[in-house]
């Protein structure tokens, strides 16, 4: 009697442990995650609360890197934070300019429903909004413009619907050299653009496959774009660290 009770013990601690385990790991998919203004936040300094470090387990694992820019594409402030859902500097950008901010939301211990680990891409703009209350006196607070739903990186390939033409870009994250290849046809041409917008590398190759030295460029988010030679687009971000 007292073997077999045994037996239901053990079993019992057996398919409980890896349904715990499994527990201490969760996350939402990136486009449920998203960025919110701080109330601590006025004219000449800034509070962004990031939902991800509370809804991503294990929290000691989430890494946030934060870059934000002027509306000429200068640095303000950057950042790598971990394990803290806020993100605090001070500034003197004037209220009647825009502000643009990316954060590259990472945490390897943290998996998907497809097994994926968390590896999110976020970026809008912040604009100061101004009103009246009931009172009439005037208010004024920092407010996103787009409501900067989260982009899920972790599929580093571009594919283009009508062919089903896969365009393949690794490592992402990169340190700086990006091997890129179709699996049809060449690669014709290629160009990259920084986090604003502004194009900062554009080449013709004619090539199956080729290697991409970025090196030189400071970390951020990059859009590269790869046409081959049917004149079709392959998009996909690149994350330099």
């Amino acid at each position: 009697m007292k073997n077999i009770l045994l037996k239901i013990i053990v079993l019992v601690i057996a398919i409980s442990f890896p349904l715990i385990s499994i527990a201490q790991i969760t996350c939402l998919p990136c486009d449920q995650l998203g960025m919110s203004v701080n109330v601590g936040s006025d004219t000449t300094s800034l509070s962004i609360y990031h939902s991800g470090q509370y809804l991503t387990h294990p929290q000691p694992y989430n890494v946030f890197s934060w870059h934000f820019t002027d509306k000429f594409g200068n640095t303000i402030f950057q950042d790598t934070i971990v394990n803290n859902a806020f993100c605090n500097f001070s500034h003197t950008v004037p209220i009647h300019d825009t502000m643009n901010v990316i954060v590259y939301f990472t945490n390897d211990s943290a998996f998907l429903a497809n097994g994926n680990p968390i590896n999110c891409y976020f970026e809008d703009q912040i604009y100061w909004e101004t009103g009246v209350y009931p009172s009439g006196t005037p208010w004024g607070r920092w407010e996103f413009i787009h409501g900067n739903v989260g982009v899920d990186l972790n599929n580093p390939s571009g594919i283009n619907e009508s062919t089903q033409t896969k365009c393949t870009v690794y490592p992402n994250p990169t340190n700086g050299l990006i091997n890129i290849s179709l699996d049809k046809g060449q690669i014709l041409n290629f160009e990259l653009y920084n986090s604003v917008g502004k194009l900062v590398k554009k080449k013709e190759v004619n090539l199956d496959s080729l290697t991409l030295n970025i090196l030189d460029f400071p970390s951020g988010i990059y859009l590269l774009n790869v046409f081959n030679q049917q004149n079709e687009v392959f998009h996909t971000r690149i994350s330099k660290e």
